[in-house]
């Protein structure tokens, strides 16, 4: 059971010590608390957890300052949609909103190389009016022997160029706790200067010490993807890591499922979950198609792959875009094959734009038949 608290209720007041007071005699009952502290107001979260099922809604309802209450099911108990449940479906980080309700695009470079390729991926984001990038400073590899990102040397120029480019949000992988404090030392020295986001890759999705350790931190937000051997029921429980330890600000990660089910792909492409995690849960989810598809093959159309399934995810109500870019592919260090070139952005973009426009007369249509 959750109890969400009316707006701005502060913890020193005489109602909210008297709430904490009358649950903390509730029998078999233990409690865990959230707060959100926005630009405008500060929100409170009160999880009752043990055996609620003989608690009155309407008795817990009536305790002192409390807003309104949920009933949550054992499933996704944090993140997921439960009866009754409206709270949003979107959260605000560094003046970038992610949500059910919302599209962002982060190109950019899988593996940071040079300071040079940096500088030209931000500059063309920058003159397509984009915000948001990706960078990977550390990058877990299959083979010991393989390019494993330049890790914190790169973070200093990385975060300046953002800054000097207007990005406000880096998706960036990290796979030790030692990451992310690396990450906060790097922005703090260049003057916050722009924002990241961390990403828990495939490979790291039932890292359960990691999820704690990164759930536990609430400076970033985090992406996190479907593990790719694993079942959507556990990668979402995965996710569920994340906020049962306080953050609640995750995107979900679809970047397809590993199967030679999907050959010629480098995936098998499971864009189909797009709707399906959006009901199960209140996490905008994010569409990976470069490691879905892992090619730059092309259909007799003259279409690459990788557009086409962008466009199947964005039609089906994707809320981000991870894709790789790179100024030269033949010189990139880690998964150049699959690179779409910067000239090829603008495309990339419009076409987007294009099924992001079909997404929304497509729920326009829904509603419009629901209504009659």
């Amino acid at each position: 059971m959750i109890l969400v608290l009316k707006p701005n209720t502060l913890p020193e007041s005489l109602e909210y010590k008297q709430l904490l007071a009358h649950l903390a005699n509730l029998p078999g009952i233990s409690t865990r608390i959230h707060s959100e502290i926005g630009i405008e107001q500060a929100l409170t979260e009160i999880y009752l957890i043990g055996n609620t099922k003989v608690l009155s809604i309407e008795d817990i309802q009536c305790l002192p300052c409390v807003d309104r209450v949920v009933r949550v099911s054992e499933e996704y108990r944090v993140l997921g949609r439960h009866q009754n449940d409206d709270r949003p479906t979107y959260f605000e980080y560094n003046e970038v909103r992610f949500g059910q309700d919302t599209l962002n695009v982060f190109a950019g470079l899988c593996a940071v190389d040079t300071l040079e390729h940096v500088e030209l991926m931000m500059k063309a984001l920058r003159d397509h009016g984009q915000v948001c990038t990706r960078m990977g400073a550390y990058k877990p590899r299959t083979s010991p022997y393989s390019f494993q990102g330049h890790g914190k040397a790169c973070l200093p120029y990385v975060f300046d160029l953002a800054g000097k480019y207007g990005i406000k949000v880096i998706a960036m992988e990290v796979t030790h706790e030692s990451h992310v404090e690396e990450i906060r030392e790097a922005l703090y020295q260049t003057g916050s200067s722009t924002g990241v986001m961390l990403q828990i890759g495939t490979r790291n999705t039932q890292n359960f010490e990691l999820l704690k350790i990164v759930g536990r931190q609430q400076d970033f937000p985090v992406l996190i993807k479907r593990g790719f051997g694993i079942t959507l029921d556990e990668s979402l429980n995965a996710a569920e890591y994340l906020a049962s330890e306080g953050n609640r600000k995750v995107i979900f990660g679809l970047r397809g499922m590993k199967t030679n089910m999907g050959d010629p792909h480098r995936n098998f492409v499971d864009f189909a979950h797009v709707p399906v995690v959006k009901r199960l849960t209140r996490m905008p989810v994010c569409i990976d198609p470069s490691h879905s598809v892992g090619t730059r093959l092309i259909a007799p159309d003259e279409i690459l792959d990788i557009m086409h399934v962008t466009a199947q995810g964005v039609v089906a109500g994707a809320n981000m875009v991870l894709a790789d870019f790179h100024p030269v592919p033949s010189k990139a260090l880690v998964d150049g094959p699959q690179a779409l070139l910067i000239k090829e952005l603008p495309l990339f973009l419009e076409d987007i734009q294009i099924a992001r426009e079909a997404y929304e007369k497509r729920v326009r249509l829904a509603n419009r038949y629901l209504e009659a």
